[in-house]
């Protein structure tokens, strides 16, 4: 008997186990450019954490390759799968189970669209903060495998910061449960936050209880534009003492993209930075003063949401912009946010000795940078020096006390760059951790551990 038969008399006929090509082949990969991937022999659409316990139980005792799929808006092939694996996918455990308003938690399936629960929460006057630049499309079940951050995170913090339990199916099928919905738990050891940011190779999350907040109040939104990248950086780390709830830069490259493409008057900037503040207001004309110190051109805000809207479109325009000049790799690295300047002025360096246009944009108030190197579709020389320009990028943030990943993840494409910044003893540990709870290394190998 096939594995595909088998699979499907063990979990019934009313379950959605795919195979034909045409339709595995979309599950296949995520939005990672270059990442290796191929049609995997079935997809289970899972409708329940039992479905999952059958399908990873049989494949452990078959030694079949899992890869477990959210909503595919990953940017590091840690969602793409061979040939001979089987996908499971959480589209279909998309529910809300409970918002506890007294408490301030909601209980949700891992299939759940991170904006969907922030609009439900807003009826009770409540938000669910982490804001990745995919919220309206990518699933909380994924931002907790990747432990994906986003724009408010300077304030607020990643998604771990908003996780308090979760239920998990082990590569052995058995269901287990971490963490307390409880605000404080130190029972245990704290499995919990092991598991985010694992990218799916220590279990598959099927349900989460997260951290509601008090809904903000509109920010205020400041933009400064400045005449060179090294004096924005500088402000962004001044700026911090005003506790903003978003603060991002905008380098010169992807200013003129932005330009070229919608006008918006950034024609003499060498760099802009953008920040709201969520608590008081009035604390935005000290801001600008402090703004001043450091070669300010030009700088406006407004309290008013409307006005908020157009001074953040230069940032929300950065990565459309350069898309529209060819294809595009985009690069996530962190560094400390007093290393930002030398790290841009670096990566300038780069984009002229591989000849390709680099854009640089991110999150300046945790130093979370988002280079995104341009080459022309179908030149495979161009496409070439763009991949390892993508490695440099990530080498030169490593020199500078940064880190692969901030929040796309590790993935398929950076297992080589852990072992430039992590000890072979951690290494080690990390992989003994994998042999614990996947000791037939069944799910997503290859990801995450070099």
């Amino acid at each position: 008997m096939s594995h595909l038969a088998a699979l499907s008399k063990l979990l019934g006929s009313d379950t959605s186990l795919i195979s034909d090509p045409d339709i595995t082949a979309s599950y296949s990969r995520d939005q990672a450019p270059f990442a290796s991937a191929a049609a995997p022999f079935a997809v289970l659409l899972a409708r329940s954490a039992s479905e999952i316990s059958i399908a990873l139980k049989y494949a452990n005792e078959n030694s079949i390759p899992v890869v477990t799929r959210g909503a595919g808006s990953g940017l590091s092939g840690g969602a793409n799968s061979t040939a001979d694996s089987l996908v499971i996918s959480l589209e279909k455990m998309n529910q809300i189970i409970e918002i506890d308003t007294a408490n301030q938690i909601a209980r949700v399936q891992a299939g759940v669209i991170n904006l969907d629960l922030d609009t439900a929460a807003k009826e009770f006057g409540l938000a669910y903060l982490p804001d990745p630049a995919s919220r309206d499309w990518s699933s909380l079940g994924g931002n907790a495998a990747t432990n994906a951050g986003g724009m408010c995170c300077v304030k607020y913090g990643v998604t771990g910061a908003h996780v308090r339990a979760m239920q998990v199916v082990l590569a052995s099928g058995e269901i287990i449960e971490l963490g307390k919905a409880t605000k404080k738990s130190v029972t245990t050891y704290d499995l919990l936050h092991l598991f985010i940011g694992s990218e799916g190779t220590l279990g598959i999350i099927t349900e989460l209880t997260l951290n509601l907040e008090i809904r903000p109040a509109a920010p205020s939104t400041l933009i400064a534009t400045f005449p060179s990248v090294t004096k924005a950086a500088a402000a962004a780390a001044a700026l911090l003492q005003y506790r903003p709830a978003m603060l991002e830069i905008v380098d010169q490259t992807t200013l003129k993209a932005v330009e070229a493409w919608h006008p918006l008057g950034f024609e003499v900037a060498g760099s802009v930075l953008i920040m709201q503040l969520d608590e008081n207001h009035s604390l935005c004309e000290a801001a600008l003063e402090t703004c001043k110190q450091f070669d300010l051109i030009d700088g406006v805000y407004s309290d008013d949401p409307a006005d908020a809207a157009d001074l953040i479109r230069v940032r929300k325009l950065a990565y459309p912009a350069l898309e529209r000049m060819g294809a595009t790799l985009l690069d996530d690295v962190a560094l400390p946010i007093t290393k930002i300047a030398e790290f841009v002025e670096r990566v300038e360096k780069l984009s002229k000795e591989v000849n390709l246009t680099i854009g640089i944009f991110g999150h300046a108030g945790d130093g979370n940078m988002h280079p995104t190197i341009v080459h022309d579709h179908g030149d495979l020389a161009a496409a070439e020096r763009a991949q390892q320009a993508f490695g440099k990028i990530v080498e030169i943030a490593q020199s500078l006390g940064g880190t692969a990943s901030g929040e796309h993840g590790i993935g398929s494409i950076k297992p080589g760059f852990v072992t430039k910044e992590i000890s072979k003893t951690v290494i080690d540990l990390q992989r003994a951790v994998k042999k614990v709870f996947d000791p037939n290394s069944i799910l997503n190998p290859g990801k995450k551990i070099p």
